[in-house]
């Protein structure tokens, strides 16, 4: 029988101010959910200790319990069984390949994936609740999940040193439970917050301010071979076409690199422009290469350099407000190298793969970074190597980084007191430079996804990605990746925004407005609450499509939460089962928005362990969409109330057409492969006449806009003897539409009669740009 330290705490497990708990409890050999058992044959070295109330809630016990275990022998990785998973539907997140992670489901402990970071249990008409499982960090060793024999579920507990031994824990697992998935996984990390201290939640930082303007990054544009004279008709050709961005990202090509056997000289790096060359190489100096270091300002003569470049930019194209460039962790893919005067000392460390890592996809990075070793600068020097690099990049008008390949720390940890002693230094040292230098906020995390970044690297940075690249086309050479590619991107996107959101504000990454699945994308970024920027070659862009994501000053309509998957496809398979819909669903001030994608057609295959096609699932897909149930209106800081709420007015983007739903309807929507609807949901509200008449209405927005219902700022809502008034202040320009059960007397626009169309109980009016983001007052006259 495993002893559980459960008992004894009613404080914990008991009711509190008159609502029920939910309670996880190790009872004999079984883990109990609310008395259901949710893992069973549970070893008797396994122990259980109850978890404190969720922090500030006082209204009910959000009940969870730590759990360890004791090994007979000191080791610095320990696979133990917690249990047997049988029968019971979960969805889990874990590593699909070293930096990245993605969706994963089943029924039973077999069908668990290696180095899964967080796992789901579906609840039960029975009464089961959703049970989460969340590995954590104890001491210096960091858990993860695996599958386990006869359908256990294994903890995996490693230090990532051979010199980093125990055989004793406490807490290197999380178990909490609920009524709400979305919620359940919020309380969680509330007391995984409390009780690590390492890392602050999302809803206690802002991310940077590219969030809300359009962006351009330059990579997919040029690669390596990145130019002033490239960005600069980059930037160009967006504000001719009316999408002026006010983010640019230089990416990887401007720093000053080389092979170990190469003399530095002048001309750093100047023939390593095809994608994978860049990897063995190390970085030799902080400054820009020659590329940037001899652009020439025609502007103020003598001023030369990235300084003058950024300075250049700034002043000519008035929208850039934030220029960004980009850079690995440990300084390059190579890291450091060693022995370079005024560069900080570092050591070129053979990187080695754990157990783990070696069941993860094959990655070029991944091969290159092991045949040739990291430059990695010792932890005690890596604040000079993080204050040199940003210090200079803050001289010359740089506003913030990307830092990218993060999660290499692992792998190189056995001399510097395991993964997670050498993560904290370098997450002690990068918090405090982000802090000196951008802000505190000024980082885009990228190839981060492991849970040792999310509970040590977070303290400040609060934005990352949260999906692997926006692939154009298969690296591995499947023509049809170029489609069913950009499905996996979605679900990437969705799922693990579950887990990250939490730490960090979810990028969806960039995508290019003239690839095939452009529209796919652009409507996901739309609703997806984060940044939006593209890749676009010079020149090359579909501004038709662009226009439906920027305003004409490079602003954004951008959601109030994060895009999540809805319940109903929380633990299917968006991927591979042929009949699964990802619905997301994400909310505004005053509207709620849902997406449907089509991403069926290939992911992740067990058993060759890589992505890959999988086109007999392709097909028409279909799915019901309710607006009640589909969209958790209560989420988030800016909750829609929808309690008294009798009906719902639907706008659908595609087909451009006005529904009304009751809560308890919903409507059927069929997408070919790689198509996508968007449906933006608006509450229909009373307006009570004195005469006992009344009139129904709900605001759309800007139906033009892929998230229009993101326009609408404010409503008010005005009766007097003789007439009612809607108010709505509106963000941006093109056709304004809201549902209205009697047609208006008046439309005006900031106080002027204008004409207004009115068909099937919707309004329509044109609103004009008024030369910025300021809002335009729209009044509707009953």
């Amino acid at each position: 029988m495993a002893p559980s330290l459960s008992k004894g705490a009613p404080d914990v497990m008991g009711l509190e101010d008159g609502h029920s708990s939910s309670s996880i409890t190790l009872q004999g050999s079984d883990f109990l959910a609310n008395g259901h058992p949710v893992l069973t044959e549970v070893p008797s070295n396994i122990v259980a200790i109850p978890s404190p109330s969720s922090p500030g809630n006082k209204a009910k016990t959000m009940v969870g319990c730590f759990v360890g275990f004791e090994a007979g022998e000191a080791k610095s990785r320990h696979v133990v069984p917690v249990g047997k998973l049988q029968e019971i539907r979960f969805m889990s997140i874990f590593r699909f390949k070293v930096w990245w992670t993605t969706h994963w489901v089943g029924t039973r402990g077999g069908d668990v994936e290696h180095e899964t970071q967080m796992m789901i249990l579906d609840k039960s008409d029975m009464g089961r609740p959703y049970v989460l499982l969340l590995p954590l960090i104890e001491g210096p060793f960091r858990a993860s999940l695996q599958p386990g024999e006869d359908d256990n579920v294994d903890i995996c507990v490693e230090s990532g040193s051979t010199s980093v031994r125990t055989s004793a824990f406490r807490s290197c697992l999380y178990m909490h439970v609920g009524d709400n998935p979305y919620e359940l996984v919020k309380d969680a990390m509330k007391v995984v917050r409390v009780h690590l201290g390492t890392f602050k939640l999302l809803e206690e930082k802002s991310p940077p301010g590219i969030v809300d303007k359009f962006g351009w990054c330059t990579w997919d544009a040029f690669y390596l071979k990145v130019h002033p004279e490239g960005v600069w008709e980059g930037v160009k050709g967006l504000v001719e076409g009316g999408c002026p961005p006010g983010m640019v990202l230089i990416d990887d090509g401007w720093q000053s690199i080389g092979h170990d056997d190469e003399p530095i000289s002048d001309q750093e790096g100047i023939n390593r422009t095809a994608a994978g060359e860049q990897m063995p190489c190390r970085l030799i100096k902080f400054e820009e290469n020659y590329k940037f270091r001899e652009y020439e300002s025609p502007r103020v003569p003598q001023e030369k350099g990235m300084g003058a470049f950024v300075r250049d930019l700034k002043d000519e194209f008035k929208s850039v407000e934030h220029v960004y460039v980009w850079h690995a962790l440990c300084g390059y893919w190579g890291g450091i190298r060693p022995n370079v005067p005024g560069m900080p000392e570092s050591r070129v460390i053979a990187p080695k793969l754990s157990q783990g890592l070696q069941m993860t996809m094959e990655d070029l990075a991944v091969d290159k970074i092991v045949n040739n070793g990291v430059g990695l600068v010792p932890p005690e020097s890596v604040a000079e190597m993080y204050n040199g690099l940003h210090s200079r990049l803050q001289s010359v008008g740089v506003d913030g980084v990307k830092v990218d390949v993060i999660h290499l720390l692992e792998m190189v940890a056995e001399e510097y007191g395991g993964r997670v002693e050498l993560a904290k230094a370098y997450y002690k040292a990068l918090t405090a430079s982000v802090r000196k230098h951008f802000k505190g906020n000024g980082v885009i995390a990228s190839m981060e996804h492991c849970n040792d970044f999310m509970f040590l690297g977070t303290e400040t940075i609060s934005l990352g990605r949260v999906g692997d690249d926006f692939w154009c086309t298969d690296p591995s050479g499947d023509p049809n990746g170029t489609f069913w590619l950009q499905g996996c991107h979605m679900v990437h996107c969705a799922y693990n925004s579950l887990w990250m959101g939490n730490f960090i504000h979810p990028d969806w990454d960039m995508f290019q407005s003239t690839h095939p699945c452009a529209e796919f994308h652009a409507a996901s970024r739309a609703v997806s609450g984060g940044p939006i920027y593209v890749s676009d070659h010079v020149g090359k862009h579909n501004f038709q499509l662009l226009k439906t994501l920027v305003l004409p000053d490079g602003s954004l309509l951008r959601c109030q939460h994060y895009a999540l998957p809805s319940r109903d496809c929380l633990f299917q398979d968006p991927l591979h089962d042929g009949k699964t819909m990802l619905k997301i669903w994400n909310l505004n001030k005053y509207t709620g928005v849902l997406g449907a994608f089509n991403c069926q057609g290939g992911g992740w295959c067990r058993e060759t362990r890589r992505n890959k096609s999988a086109s007999e699932y392709s097909r028409t897909v279909s799915c019901l969409a309710n607006p009640s149930k589909d969209i958790e209106w209560s989420a988030g800081k800016s909750p829609i109330s929808t309690k008294d709420v009798d009906l719902f007015a639907v706008y659908m983007f595609q087909e451009k057409t006005m529904k009304l739903l009751k809560p308890s309807e919903s409507l059927e929507i069929s997408l070919d492969p790689f198509k996508f609807e968007l449906l933006t949901v608006s509450p229909v509200k009373v307006l009570p006449r004195n005469n006992n008449n009344s009139i129904q209405f709900a605001p759309f927005g800007l139906v033009n806009m892929l998230n229009g219902g993101g326009a609408v700022e404010w409503v008010e809502l005005d009766e007097d003897e003789d007439e009612d008034r809607v108010k709505i202040g509106v963000k941006g320009c093109g056709e304004m539409k809201a549902f209205a059960s009697e047609k208006p007397t008046t439309c005006k626009i900031n106080g002027e009669g204008v004409k207004f169309s009115y068909e099937a109980h919707t309004v329509g009016v044109q609103v004009p740009w008024p030369g910025s983001s300021q809002v335009s007052i729209v009044e509707y006259l009953f």
